[in-house]
């Protein structure tokens, strides 16, 4: 598998995601930045989680499920979060802080899913399509 990687003017690695970038602070969708795709994508999928929620509501809470055509980044297709809404939905932490993982996929293929996908539908249509992955993780206190 091929490596690139993924970034965000907006926070470091492991650091404080920004409070606008929050579910209750403005759900501001933070900038992704891709750099050094591997050769032959033609989609990149990203899925946001939050595995420290599955202490406190037994589950890893999905934050953020989309994919776009490389070649056209304004050409979006997003899945359902875990709020039961369509695209992005930020940290929301009910506890504690939490560690957010932005995991972003480089595809050889479209998905064949629809608007609305769950992230199960997102990774059953990835398997086998997966050239390269990269990943950002980020902090956020209630």
């Amino acid at each position: 598998m091929a490596e690139f990687s993924i970034s965000c003017p907006d926070f470091e690695e492991g650091g404080e995601i920004p409070k606008k970038f929050g579910y209750k602070n403005g759900n501001n969708m933070p900038k992704i930045d891709l750099h050094d795709l591997p050769a032959g994508t033609v989609t990149t999928a990203i899925i946001m989680d939050d595995p420290d929620a599955m202490a406190a509501v037994g589950k890893v809470w999905v934050h953020w499920l989309a994919y776009h055509r490389s070649s056209r980044r304004t050409d979006v297709t997003e899945g359902r979060n875990d709020f039961g809404e369509r695209g992005y939905g930020g940290p929301a932490p009910p506890d504690k802080r939490h560690t957010y993982i932005f995991k972003v996929y480089a595809l050889d293929n479209v998905p064949d899913v629809g608007d609305g996908f769950s992230k199960q539908e997102l990774e059953d249509a990835m398997k086998g399509h997966i050239l390269g992955e990269a990943k950002l993780t980020g902090t956020y206190a209630p």
